[in-house]
Formats: structure tokens, C-alpha cells, sequence
């Protein structure tokens, strides 16, 4: 099924993630992507659906440059994403997995927030202001001295978001964000990400969520692109390719 897609004259100068024709195949080989032809401008908020096993995850990994393209391109501002030149995408695009337990690695809160911006080369002075910042964005400051471990699914997930934000990036990539949460945590999330002037791309299967933060979907079906359009046409939960 070809995907439908909007029809809206698209500015490049103001793209700043374009997939184009990108397609990748694991090691062993496993085809995961073909053919994924779209572009996100500046200030979407976009969401990514689709059944498990559809491409999802692996398409958002390629977003934040953790993946590259083995056949199309993958372009952040224009740039060709390749293993030489992926700091500056790493750097905009901020990415919360899934597994809070696969982001969060230090032995504080504080010191996870912190890394980020210390990789980045900051003074010791905007490393604390920004995480002091991030912290307090997310409900977290109490947290501050608390080890990963002892943080309920919750509290994990917000320092998560946390992370990401004390890098300041230009993109927030999340992958099922709300898997786990109970009520009050996916409240909290939405709060906090409602406000936010980022580029939003959030791969979830809670419609009510995307519903919610995003105006335009892109839905996947075995590893293709079927659906690009205005999130209330997007034909989920039914499988695309029935």
C-alpha cells in the first residue's frame, strides 16, 4: 500500500528531519525499513504508530542517529546522516527510550541529568543551571540525590525526560513514553511535554496520548511508510494493510 500522504508545499529551510527513501536491512538480515519517504519541519508534533514489529522503534533510532540508512538517506537540516558526521544530530536530537533502565546509568539522579551537558563540554556553572532547570521542569528536584534504582516506573521516566532536556535539544524523540505508567505519571508526562516548543516525534500506542500532543501521524505496516497525513484520519488501531 503506498502511503497517503499530505499535501502541503514543504520548506526546506525549515525541514529538520527528512527521511528520503531510506531503508535499512539489520546484520543477519532482517529488512526492518523500505522505502521511508517524509519530512519533518521545524515545530511539529508528529506521532509515529503502528503495530509491534511495524519499523517503529528502528525508525526512531535512525532519527537520533543511533542507526544509519543501508540504502535512501536519512537528513538532519539537510545534512546526510553518516557515522562521520552524526555529533550534530546527536546533539539536537534528544531520544527517551522506551526501558528507563536503558538511560539511566549514573549512580544520582543528579549525575544522570548532569552527563549529558558534560559531554557537551560546558561550564561547571551551566551544567547546574541546567540541571537545575531540567529537574525542575519535570517535578524531579526532590529527587536530585536519589539513586536510579530506588525511583519508582514513574520517577524514572521523568528523569528520563530530564536527561534530555538538560542538553537543549531541537528535536524530542519518545519511544512509547507512557508504557507502564500508571495514571497520575501519564498525566504528569502530558503536562510536561504539552508546554514544550521542541519538535515532538512520539511513537506510541496510546492513541489518546498522540491524540493529544500531536496534529499529524505517520502510521507503519511491516516496515513501510502507509499513512502520512492529519492524525484524525489515521487508520489505527486497524492494521493498515487490511
Amino acid at each position: 500500500m503506498a502511503a497517503q500522504t499530505l499535501n502541503t508545499d514543504v520548506d526546506m529551510k525549515d525541514s529538520v528531519l527528512r527521511f528520503d527513501h531510506a531503508g535499512y536491512t539489520y546484520p543477519g538480515g532482517y529488512r526492518a525499513l523500505t522505502d521511508i519517504d517524509f519530512d519533518i519541519r521545524k515545530g511539529e508534533r508528529v506521532a509515529l504508530v503502528g503495530l509491534n514489529g511495524s519499523g517503529k522503534s528502528t525508525l526512531l533510532l535512525h532519527a537520533a542517529g543511533l542507526l544509519f540508512a543501508t540504502d535512501g538517506a536519512v537528513y538532519f537540516r539537510n545534512m546526510k546522516l553518516t557515522p562521520a558526521d552524526v555529533d550534530a544530530c546527536r546533539r539536537s536530537v534528544g531520544m527517551v527510550f522506551q526501558e528507563s533502565d536503558d538511560q539511566l546509568f549514573m549512580p544520582t539522579v543528579e549525575a544522570d541529568v548532569a552527563f549529558g551537558p558534560k559531554n557537551m563540554g560546558l561550564s561547571d556553572d551551566e551544567i547546574d543551571r541546567r540541571v537545575d532547570e531540567a529537574l525542575a521542569m519535570t517535578g524531579c528536584t526532590d529527587l536530585r540525590k536519589r539513586a536510579p534504582f530506588q525511583l519508582s516506573g514513574g520517577q524514572k521516566k521523568m528523569v528520563s525526560i530530564a536527561t534530555v532536556l538538560s542538553m537543549s535539544p531541537d528535536i524530542l524523540v519518545f519511544d512509547e513514553p507512557t508504557t507502564g505508567l500508571d495514571y497520575s505519571a501519564r498525566s504528569q508526562f502530558i503536562d510536561i511535554v504539552s508546554p514544550l516548543r521542541h519538535t515532538l516525534l512520539i511513537a506510541s500506542h496510546d492513541m489518546d496520548l498522540v491524540r493529544t500532543l500531536c496534529t499529524r501521524a505517520l502510521v507503519m505496516d511491516g516496515g513501510r511508510l502507509v499513512y502520512d497525513g492529519p492524525i484524525e484520519n489515521m487508520p489505527y488501531p486497524c492494521n493498515p494493510s487490511k
